[in-house]
């Protein structure tokens, strides 16, 4: 009876949200028909009051990050179900079966958004539309095809859950992978029709297919596609991390603190393993840009734009410092007797990432007044603007990767000790290859400042990210490999955090979502004033990039709006599922052990202190 009431009070709130949708946008729609009489032939139309432009970003934003989630939760949850299975701990299938929950709800949301982008594009910008309807129209057919497969393998893959056990199993890890896949290839499809605008190729006369293909494979597809399943991974990573910092902070009994607490250590592993290699996708889209057109990539870089990238380098810090900081936590709080072993090392890697991320924040030229300006000698500080180029960035970037990189590798080895016979030499290998690493990078950095510019950005800055991706790539193997046959010294306690981790979760959350709503807005106004770059021009009263300040507030904006998205979506998708006193999931875990993912399965105890 519970289960009823819960679920009716969740059809009357979608009922409600419905309502209030529909009423919003009668009057809108209402104006556009006064505003656009049929058959008129138009290029554009407008929104009195709002613009159609802002319109646009708000719902092409929201549409974005929920399809991030959406394409980053199904990555989660497949992983954490293969886990599962391999390890036989079944808080991981429980894991996995949580978010696919929360997957169902924010996928219909998904859609509605990508519906109404639709419907205003078409009515807003005519034209456009129509252009990139003749270039893509075959890829619009396989787009509604992937869409069909992916929402039937979602079905499946969620209704199945439960009847697909024990034998079935192997069938239901399938269907995560095909819903992974179809997800894949639902992202890579609109991304091409978004980069052709931004990067377009010559057309060549051939079929309606060719010509499409043709449009597809522009320079900077690939490199989208690539940062943006990283930057989806990332972002949802770090909201089952901040889901599970919110419920852990309200949790009602230790239970639900076991529980919450070792999903948000999954979560912020999860968002940290795809931040270390994110800024790299970055770097090869940048250099992509340059390739293609250098006006496009000096707009961004030495631009107006450039200013974002230092807005850029303090969210990508704080959120360097915050997942670090969590498993600094992690190590001082979950592990008893660490606190005195790991203070010194701690406070290294904290003092080594704030120098870092100040050198990557320095701008490069300073706003300043006449009077300042004399002073200085012109625009550059006379020392702090030796910080203010790509190389000292790109220096402290690697460097902030390292550190990052170490902390999950000593908050894994922490509490336990080697036995293999081979650890002193693992370990003192492992030593030599970060320390050549850190050697390496710092040199190439200085170094760069006394090279041409096409040396520094050809071979020194990506030799310094294969030698960092050199390190992540041997360094955590063989730490597997120790930690296999290590053993246990200090049992690992979960729901013991302070209240500050779950604060720390939900920071890195809403940090992730600036950032993509900042480089939206940075990709988008990289073209100016074209629809599609040096093809179609944009002649309508909106063409222009808007400017900073004003764009920063709708930033804000948009990241308010999706949180608060967010976690209706995670209030009414849990609505169904809670019971009287407790948490679905937390009753299987009382009394039995816990498996930390970082400790190569050796068992925890799963009661905490309080």
């Amino acid at each position: 009876m519970e289960h009823m009431r819960n679920q009716k009070s969740v059809y009357a709130y979608a009922a409600l949200f419905l309502v209030l949708a529909f009423a919003v946008a009668m009057p809108v729609g209402l104006a556009w028909a006064e505003d656009a009489p049929a058959g008129a032939a138009t290029e554009y139309r407008d929104i009195p009051g709002m613009g159609s432009r802002n319109l646009i970003w708000i719902v092409a934003q929201q549409h974005l990050l929920l399809a991030g989630f959406v394409l980053g939760v199904p990555i989660f949850a497949w992983v954490c179900e293969i886990v599962g299975v391999r390890t036989g701990d079944q808080r991981y299938d429980k894991l996995a079966k949580e978010f696919t929950k929360l997957l169902t709800s924010s996928y219909a949301t998904t859609a509605l958004f990508g519906g109404i982008l639709l419907f205003l594009l078409i009515g807003l910008y005519p034209k456009l539309m129509n252009y990139l309807s003749d270039v893509f129209f075959p890829s619009f057919l396989v787009y509604c095809a992937l869409f069909l497969l992916e929402t039937a393998t979602l079905y499946l893959y969620w209704y199945g859950w439960d009847a697909m056990q024990g034998s079935k199993k192997g069938l239901h890890l399938f269907l995560g992978f095909l819903l992974n896949v179809f997800a894949f290839f639902i992202m890579v499809v609109p991304n091409s029709w978004a980069t052709f605008q931004a990067s377009p190729v010559v057309i060549a006369e051939g079929s309606m297919w060719a010509k499409a293909w043709t449009a597809t494979w522009n320079p900077t597809w690939w490199p989208v596609n690539i940062h943006r399943l990283i930057a989806n991974v990332v972002l949802g990573g770090y909201i089952c991390g901040a889901y599970a910092g919110l419920k852990y902070l309200m949790a009602q009994n230790a239970e639900e603190r076991v529980h919450y607490d070792w999903m948000g250590y999954v979560g912020n592993f999860i968002g940290v393993f795809g931040l270390l290699p994110l800024p790299f996708a970055g770097y090869w889209l940048m250099r992509e840009i340059y390739q293609y057109n250098q006006q496009m990539g000096i707009t961004l870089m030495g631009g107006f734009l450039s200013w974002l990238f230092i807005l850029q380098a303090m969210l990508i810090g704080i959120l360097f410092v915050g997942s670090n900081y969590y498993f600094w936590l992690g190590i001082m709080h979950r592990i008893p007797g660490s606190e005195a072993r790991y203070r010194r090392p701690i406070l290294t890697m904290l003092v080594i990432l704030l120098v870092c991320l100040g050198v990557w924040m320095t701008p490069h030229s300073l706003v300043a007044s006449l009077e300042e300006a004399r002073k200085m000698g012109g625009t550059h500080h006379p020392l702090l603007g030796v910080f203010g180029v790509m190389s000292a960035k790109m220096t402290v970037a690697n460097l902030m990767i390292l550190v990052t990189f170490m902390s999950f590798i000593m908050y894994w080895r922490a509490g336990k000790e080697e036995t293999a016979r081979w650890a002193k030499v693992a370990k003192a290998g492992q030593g030599v290859i970060l320390g050549i690493a850190v050697i390496v990078v710092v040199v190439l950095g200085v170094w760069g400042y006394f090279v041409p510019a096409i040396t520094r950005i050809n071979y020194f800055s990506t030799t310094q990210v294969l030698v960092v991706l050199f390190v992540l790539l041997t360094v955590t193997p063989l730490t597997g490999l120790l930690m296999k046959s290590a053993r246990t010294t200090t049992e690992m306690v979960w729901g013991v955090m302070p209240a500050r981790a779950g604060y720390a979760l939900v920071l890195n959350a809403v940090m992730v979502i600036l950032l993509m709503t900042l480089m939206g807005y940075a990709r988008s106004s990289s073209r100016v004033h074209w629809h599609v770059y040096g093809v179609m021009q944009d002649t309508s009263q909106y063409a222009y990039s808007p400017a900073l300040g004003y764009a920063a507030a709708f930033m804000a904006l948009n990241t308010f709006m999706f949180c608060m998205l967010v976690a209706f979506i995670f209030w009414v998708a849990t609505l169904g599922g809670e019971k009287k006193g407790g948490a679905t999931d937390t009753a299987s875990v009382k009394g039995k052990g816990a498996t930390s993912p970082a400790a190569g399965g050796a068992p925890v105890p799963a009661t905490g202190r309080q």
